[in-house]
């Protein structure tokens, strides 16, 4: 069974940086599209940021575009997510989530599109 491991979740200052990794064990499984999603306390769960894994093409939340990136790196079977500029509002449980089959370009901030998910990792942001 496949398992996404969130990591580099933390407590920083706003406008500090902080780097999230999620790394994919267990059988090798097809990867079409990993994403990064986030849930503030009494909010649903948003979209933040996609990744094409062959072709690297990138997709990003508005609210975060600018100052997030994602990436990926084959070899690891690892997909980063680079924050920069924090705000107070970025603090969430952050989740990885991988989506083994294909889906349009429409469907990578949509929940539905990703079949396994991580755990979580805590993120919070204070001014």
């Amino acid at each position: 069974q496949v398992q996404l491991v969130e990591s580099g979740g933390g407590l920083v200052q706003a406008g500090v940086p902080l780097r999230l990794s999620c790394a994919a064990s267990g059988r090798t499984f097809s990867r079409y599209a990993m994403g990064w999603f986030r849930q503030a306390p009494g909010k649903e769960r948003e979209f933040v940021a996609a990744i094409k894994w062959s072709s690297g093409s990138t997709y990003y939340a508005d609210s975060v575009k600018g100052r997030f990136t994602i990436s990926r790196d084959n070899a690891k079977n690892t997909v980063y997510l680079q924050m920069n500029s924090l705000k107070p509002e970025d603090t969430a449980v952050y989740y990885c989530a991988a989506a083994s089959l294909m889906i349009s370009s429409s469907s990578y901030s949509k929940e539905y599109g990703y079949g396994t998910w991580g755990q979580g990792t805590q993120v919070t942001v204070s001014s």
